[in-house]
């Protein structure tokens, strides 16, 4: 699958500015701030849309958090290996296009196109591997004949599933009990009152094929993939196994990455993930920012109503990207407001240290990627004086090269 355009991104040790410090991240697994180590080239992957509907700020703010995290590494001198999927086959999708009319296939190319515009727009770096369910279908079936070797494979009916207690680490992502799995499962996808199941919290692997539904011929049988091991197989696949950060949104903590870190581990026998990193939750008007509750706020929208791509940006980078926040619509002007003055600042003749601005946004982004407190040094830097003839271009290098804003 095709992934979008990559922006171009300025080195700031090619300015003599040397490379920035190692990065600290929150591991949810770990429940505390951790040093990120990669060793070698760093490797990274994020979970995707399921593409039936276009993209909100939910899911803006959730990629936002890893292009900082990949401009960090980045600006740490690493190489950086990026995979990220897209769910362009799934309950959600095929329940969407029978309500709209519109053939499954053609929704999901529609929104997948907006999404990749969308990152455009925002400046969001692209995976280099950006891989469909569809397309990983071969991947799937190699991985669940793996499975079957472990024991950790059975049949309800025609479906494959995976049995979670089989997986010694079953539990160690989320942290959550038993009784607290069986809330969120069937809130979150799973079906833990099906007739046949070894455990209610086990999950589908492989589901055979239902009437009016799309499915492909493979040695499982005719059906499709399941959700979890769709991410298992594709990181597994691009990626390899202890690789470096497991991320996306806190809402996939449970069931998806635990399911997804069990399968792999199951049929490895090694660390799926070193770190898993999760986004917070976007709220309007009181509640989540999601597509089932239909009180989406869409980058597209934003777009076309023209708003900057660059303030809306700072917009989400207000916020620490762990923290659960709410939408208001005044924060895209506050976020204009904040943009045109750094703008005015990048463009005066002189300003204060750009040395010591690129030191100051360098350590707030290593601490966690408290792009908070890096928005405050740009400000407190835009609102001084100074004699560095070099200030404010270095000060424009910093903000691209670190924040993604251009200016």
């Amino acid at each position: 699958m095709q992934s979008w355009s990559r922006p171009p991104i300025p080195r700031l040790s090619d300015s003599g500015l040397g490379s920035g410090p190692g990065l600290h991240v929150h591991d949810t697994a770990r429940r505390e701030v951790v040093p990120s180590t990669p060793e070698g080239a760093a490797r990274l992957y994020v979970c995707g849309i399921t593409p039936y509907d276009a993209t909100h700020l939910g899911h803006a703010n959730t990629y936002l958090a890893f292009d900082l995290l990949q401009r960090v590494w980045l600006d740490q001198g690493l190489d950086v290996h990026y995979t990220q999927n897209v769910t362009d086959v799934d309950d959600p999708l095929l329940e969407r296009a029978t309500a709209t009319g519109i053939d499954w296939v053609q929704l999901a190319e529609r929104e997948t196109q907006l999404f990749r515009e969308d990152m455009t727009a925002l400046r969001i770096l692209p995976p280099e591997h950006y891989v469909g369910a569809v397309e990983s279908i071969p991947l799937v079936v190699d991985l669940v004949k793996r499975l079957e070797k472990t024991g950790a494979v059975y049949k309800v009916d025609d479906d494959l599933y995976f049995e979670v207690r089989s997986a010694a680490g079953f539990g160690s992502v989320s942290g959550l009990d038993t009784e607290t799995m069986l809330k969120i499962f069937p809130e979150r996808g799973g079906d833990p009152d099906r007739l046949g199941k070894r455990d209610p919290l086990d999950c589908l692997l492989w589901q055979a094929e239902r009437p009016g539904e799309p499915a492909w011929d493979t040695e499982l049988g005719r059906g499709r993939p399941g959700w979890h091991i769709e991410c298992s197989a594709i990181a597994l696949h691009h990626l390899g196994t202890g690789f470096d950060v497991q991320g996306g949104g806190s809402d996939l903590v449970f069931p998806h990455h635990e399911m997804s870190a069990a399968e792999a581990e199951s049929a490895t026998g090694e660390p799926f993930a070193r770190a898993y990193v999760h986004a917070g939750m976007v709220g309007y008007e009181g509640e989540k920012m999601s597509k089932s509750k239909g009180n989406l706020v869409l980058v597209s929208k934003l777009r076309a109503e023209g708003r900057d791509p660059m303030a809306i940006r700072l917009a989400l980078l207000a916020h620490h990207y762990r923290e659960d926040w709410e939408w208001f619509g005044d924060a895209i002007e506050a976020a204009e407001t904040r943009l045109a003055t750094w703008r005015a600042a990048a463009d005066r003749s002189t300003g204060p240290s750009g040395a010591e601005l690129v030191e100051q946004l360098r350590a707030a982004l290593a601490n966690d990627l408290d792009a908070p407190a890096a928005l405050k040094v740009v400000d407190a830097w835009s609102a001084s004086t100074g004699k560095d003839a070099e200030g404010p271009a270095t000060m424009r290098t910093a903000v691209d090269a670190l924040l993604g804003i251009e200016l």
